[in-house]
Order: C-alpha cells, then structure tokens, then sequence
C-alpha cells in the first residue's frame, strides 16, 4: 500500500469508527433482526470503503454514511420484499428521514447511558448486561443473581428507573449553561 494509500484508509476508518455506531442504530431501526442490521452494516461499510474516494474533506461523513446506509437498506428490502416480515419501501424511507433527525438526540442519550452505567457497581453492570443480552434468558440470569424470576424483573425495574432518572439529570446538566 502507498503511502497516499495508507493515509486515505486512515482517514476512512478515523471517520468510520466515530461514526459507525449512530449508522449501525440506523439501519437497525429499519430491519427487522440485528442479524440483518449486520448483514446491512457489511455492505454499507463496502460501499463506504468503495466510495469514500468521492467523498469530500470537511463534508458531514455521518450524514454521508446515513444516505449509504439508506440505500443499502432499501436494496435489502427489496431483496426480502416477498417475506412479510418487511417494511415496505415507502414506510422504511419515512422511518429512515425520521432516524436521521432523531439520531442526534438518541446518541446523546446513548452516551448518556454509557456514563451512567459506570456509576452503577460492577457485579450489578454485570447483572445488568447480562440480562440484556441477545440470547439471555431471564429465568437463568435470576438464578444467576440469587432473585426469584418475578424478584429480578422488580430489580431490573428499578435498575431501569435509576438509570433512566440518570440519563435525564446528564443531559439535563448537559443542556444547562
């Protein structure tokens, strides 16, 4: 690899990986599994990769990657369009132009959490985490934790609580001069 090369695949992945996770929840809120969301996210990150030499410096990349990541979807629906699992095209656009004006909001929220999950002490985050995992089952983690299953839906509860009263009073501070 030269070394004109190298310095435009640095950038890339500079601007990729800052980005990568506000796409990645964009495209999740368009198809149905987070299987698909990673079927989607490889293509877009080729296509990305492909076309970033069209890509102008000091241009808003996330905005840049949202417009790859429709597209990318929309192809994927149109190739699943026969399962009724999918939203049709016109309802996935919608919802697609409504995700890149929330998707602001929803990262300072997402970073927020993020904060907020390091308050919490480390056997309950792991408690925590574990419960939310793709595969989890709740029955198994209550055990896990000591709790009976009903016991543990009231501790994830006011975990949630905790950490939603958290997120608020974050971005509250945030947004206050």
């Amino acid at each position: 690899m030269s070394p004109a090369e190298t310095k435009l695949h640095c950038r890339f992945l500079r601007l990729f990986t800052t980005h990568e996770e506000s796409v990645r929840a964009f495209v999740r809120r368009l198809v149905p599994t987070r299987a698909d969301a990673d079927d989607v996210m490889q293509e877009v990150s080729i296509v990305l990769w492909k076309k970033f030499g069209s890509f102008h410096e000091g241009a808003d990349f996330r905005a840049w990657a949202f417009g790859v990541a429709r597209f990318e979807v929309l192809g994927w629906l149109r190739d699943k369009g026969r399962d009724r699992l999918v939203l049709d095209e016109g309802v996935a656009l919608k919802i697609a132009q409504e995700a890149e004006v929330l998707e602001p909001a929803l990262s300072r929220q997402r970073e927020a959490l993020e904060r907020c999950l390091v308050r919490v002490p480390e056997p309950q985050r792991s408690l925590l985490m574990r419960a939310y995992q793709p595969e989890a089952r709740i029955q198994e983690v209550a055990a896990a934790s000591g709790r009976s299953v009903p016991g543990f839906y009231q501790w994830l509860h006011r975990m949630r609580k905790t950490l939603l009263d958290c997120i608020h009073a974050t971005l509250a501070r945030e947004a206050s001069p």
